[in-house]
């Protein structure tokens, strides 16, 4: 076990500053598969009981995200002694709070004046009808049907992310739509993130 590890808060579970100096895992730009490939061969050399996970973004693929975040989770269960924390820097937009969701609201820190982006996903799709009446109507239904399991996913998202906050899902899901901003202390204040360092 590292010393910074080691040397938590008084309250056994906030780290200290000097815990961050040497994060394993570092991961700034989009969220795109070239960024997943990073993050899965960082994830696997990095051995530490404590893995210092840094992201910087301006958003990207929500699946992506979703599956660095699933890879989190999944090392999380099979090794139950390690922690792991999530450390944001400067700008966590969209795909970077959905990665960010993965993370116990304990083990999630931002930086000073960093900012969490929450907005609802973006679909941009052109749906042309042509043909027999009865296929035009599944091809309405194939689109409804990948809107309504997006939105599902999403709130799925929402609902890991403000687990053990103050924040209620009608709250996310009414700022959501015109893109939420969140400075780090007011994400600290509403129970978001452990602390700001």
């Amino acid at each position: 076990m590292s010393d910074a590890y080691a040397a938590m808060a008084d309250d056994g579970l906030t780290l200290p500053a000097a815990a961050f100096a040497g994060p394993r895992i570092l991961l700034a730009g989009p969220v795109d598969y070239d960024m997943y490939r990073q993050f899965r061969e960082a994830l696997g050399s990095a051995d530490q009981d404590l893995v210092i996970v840094e992201l910087s973004t301006l958003g990207g693929d929500p699946e992506v995200a979703r599956m660095m975040g699933e890879d989190v989770r999944f090392h999380s269960e099979i090794s139950p002694q390690r922690r792991f924390v999530f450390l944001g820097k400067a700008a966590i937009y969209s795909a970077g709070a959905t990665f960010m969701s993965f993370f116990a609201s304990a083990n999630r820190y931002l930086t000073r004046g960093a900012r969490l982006m929450i907005h609802e996903r973006k679909l941009s799709k052109s749906l042309e009808l042509n043909g027999p009446l009865t296929s035009c109507v599944a091809s309405v239904k194939a689109v409804l049907h990948e809107i309504e399991h997006s939105i599902a996913i999403q709130n799925e998202g929402f609902a890991n992310l403000i687990a053990g906050s103050s924040v209620d899902m009608a709250t996310v899901l009414k700022r959501a739509p015109s893109n939420w901003y969140i400075e780090a202390e007011e994400a600290r204040a509403l129970g978001l993130i452990r602390a700001v360092i």
